[in-house]
């Protein structure tokens, strides 16, 4: 099972930009499609973006589409979430998550879950 670190997290002022990385390590991780969730407390953790192994199809959530792109580096096992145009809505921890089946934009399909980065933008 692969394991996953995501980094990059931080404290942004509105209308500003960060970019998180997921690191893979172990199994075949470059096969595995890949998404980014987030959540906030007392709500259920919601779908942001997700990308094939492949890197040539991705999905966005209405709500960060237009600013955020998801990208992969399989040479590096890495994935990147590149936000911009942050709003105080967007604050949340930050999940990343691997999953081996077609892909998907519900959590219970991923498998593989990384701890987590807090994402704070201030207004």
């Amino acid at each position: 099972q692969v394991q996953l670190v995501e980094s990059g997290g931080g404290l942004v002022q509105a209308g500003g930009s960060l970019r998180l990385a997921c690191a893979a390590s172990g199994g075949t991780s470059s096969y595995y499609g890949m998404g980014w969730f987030r959540q906030t407390p007392g709500k259920e953790r919601e779908f942001v973006a997700v990308i094939s192994w492949s890197g040539g199809t991705t999905y966005y959530a209405d709500s960060v589409k237009g600013r955020f792109t998801i990208s992969r580096d399989n040479a590096k096992n890495t994935v990147y979430l590149q936000m911009n145009s942050l709003k105080p809505e967007d604050t949340a921890v930050y999940y990343c998550a691997a999953e081996r089946g077609p892909l998907s934009m519900h959590p219970a399909d991923f498998g593989s879950w990384g701890q987590g980065t807090q994402v704070t933008v201030s207004s």
